[in-house]
C-alpha cells in the first residue's frame, strides 16, 4: 500500500481532492494496509484449515485473488453508507474525507486492479516456498550456493516402518494418500524446531539444520518423538482409512558438507557429504538393534546430557554397511 500511495500520489504536483495534507496519503497507507494485510492473512488461514487446501494451485491463488476482490469491494460500500451518512448528518469534515469519488475515481478502480495483482503474485511466491523450501527460494535468489561452499550441518533421516508391506497392503493409490497424512501432520513439528525439509524419498524424508541450530533445545529428538505423538493421537483416522498406525524410525548424525546448487532447469540446494551415506547405514540399524531412533557418536558428543530432556545410551562401537571403520552408536529415548 506504501508503494502504491507513493506512485499514485506522492509524485503528483498536487494533492488529491480527498487528501488536505500529505499527513493524509500516509494515512491512506497505513489504514488500507492494516486493512488489506489482514484480509491477505485470513485468505491464507482459510486457505490451509479447508478443503481447498486439496485442491489444485490455481483454485488457491483464484480463491485468495477473489477473497481480497471481495473484502475491497465490501470496504467500498462500507466507505459509500458512511459518506451518505456524513451527508445526512451535516458532518462536512466526515463527508470530505469520505468522498464518493474515491469510489468510482480511477485511482480507487487501479487499487482494486492493484490489490488483486499483488495478491496473486504474493500467492505465487508462497507456493514456491512451499515447493522448495522458504530458506532455499531465498538462497536460491540471492545466489548464495552457486559456488559451492562448505557448511557443518545436522541431518535427521525417517522412515517408515514396514512400507514395504504396507504397500503391498494397500496398492499404490492408498500407499500415497498414506504418506500424503503421515507427513502433513510433520509440517508443524518441522516449522516448530525451525528445521527445513530438505527432500522427499518416498516413505522416508530427509530433515536438516545448521548444526549449532540443530542441536540446541534437542531439536532433532523433538521433532521425531513430537512427530510420533502426532501419529498416536490421530490413531482413529488412521485405523479408519488404512487399518493400522505408520511408525517411523530415525537416524540422525551431523558433520561437514558441501552445499551447492545444481541443475538448470529445475534447480535445488543439494548436500554433498560421506554424511549423508553415513545416516542412511545408520538407519539401517534401527531393525538390528530394537530401536526407534538411533545417533551417532559425533552428535552425541555435542549434546549437553544434563540439560536433555532425553536419555541417550551408547550401543558401541557398530561396522556399518560400506565402512571400514566402526561408527559410536547411540539410541534415543525420553528420559
Amino acid at each position: 500500500m506504501a508503494a502504491f500511495v507513493f506512485f499514485r500520489y506522492a509524485q503528483a504536483p498536487d494533492l488529491p481532492q480527498w487528501a488536505v495534507g500529505t499527513a493524509d496519503l500516509a494515512t491512506l497507507a497505513i489504514y488500507m494496509g492494516i486493512i488489506f494485510g489482514s484480509l491477505h492473512w485470513m485468505s491464507n488461514l482459510i486457505a490451509d484449515f479447508s478443503a481447498i487446501n486439496r485442491l489444485p494451485y490455481l483454485f488457491s491463488v483464484i480463491f485468495k485473488g477473489l477473497f481480497l476482490l471481495l473484502g475491497a469491494t465490501t470496504l467500498a460500500y462500507m466507505t459509500q453508507f458512511l459518506n451518505m451518512w456524513a451527508i445526512e448528518n451535516h458532518m462536512s469534515t466526515l463527508r470530505q474525507m469520505l468522498t464518493a469519488h474515491i469510489l468510482y475515481s480511477p485511482s480507487f478502480q487501479a487499487l482494486i486492479v492493484y490489490l488483486v495483482v499483488v495478491r496473486v503474485s504474493l500467492a505465487f511466491i508462497e507456493q514456491m516456498a512451499l515447493l522448495v523450501g522458504p530458506r532455499v527460494l531465498l538462497n536460491i535468489g540471492l545466489g548464495k550456493y552457486h559456488k559451492p561452499r562448505y557448511e557443518q550441518r545436522l541431518f535427521l533421516y525417517l522412515d517408515m516402518v514396514a512400507s514395504t508391506t504396507h504397500a503391498e497392503s494397500l496398492g499404490d493409490y492408498r500407499f500415497s494418500r498414506l504418506i500424503q497424512d503421515s507427513f502433513s501432520l510433520l509440517s508443524d513439528t518441522v516449522v516448530n524446531n525451525e528445521a527445513e525439509i530438505y527432500r522427499y524419498m518416498g516413505d522416508a524424508v530427509l530433515i536438516h539444520w545448521p548444526l549449532e541450530h540443530g542441536i540446541k533445545n534437542d531439536r532433532s529428538f523433538n521433532i521425531y518423538y513430537e512427530f510420533s505423538q502426532q501419529l498416536s493421537w490421530q490413531r482413529q483416522y488412521f485405523e479408519e482409512q488404512y487399518g493400522f498406525v505408520p511408525k517411523f524410525k530415525a537416524a540422525a548424525h551431523c558433520g561437514q558438507v558441501v552445499a551447492a546448487v545444481v541443475g538448470v532447469q529445475k534447480q535445488e540446494i543439494s548436500f554433498f557429504s560421506d554424511v549423508l551415506n553415513t545416516l542412511a547405514r545408520l538407519q539401517d540399524q534401527c531393525n538390528p538393534l530394537g530401536q526407534r531412533m538411533l545417533i551417532s557418536g559425533s552428535l552425541a558428543s555435542r549434546i549437553d546430557i544434563d540439560t536433555s530432556a532425553y536419555k541417550i545410551n551408547s550401543l558401541g562401537p557398530i561396522k556399518l554397511k560400506g565402512k571400514q571403520h566402526s561408527t559410536e552408536v547411540f539410541s534415543v529415548i525420553p528420559k
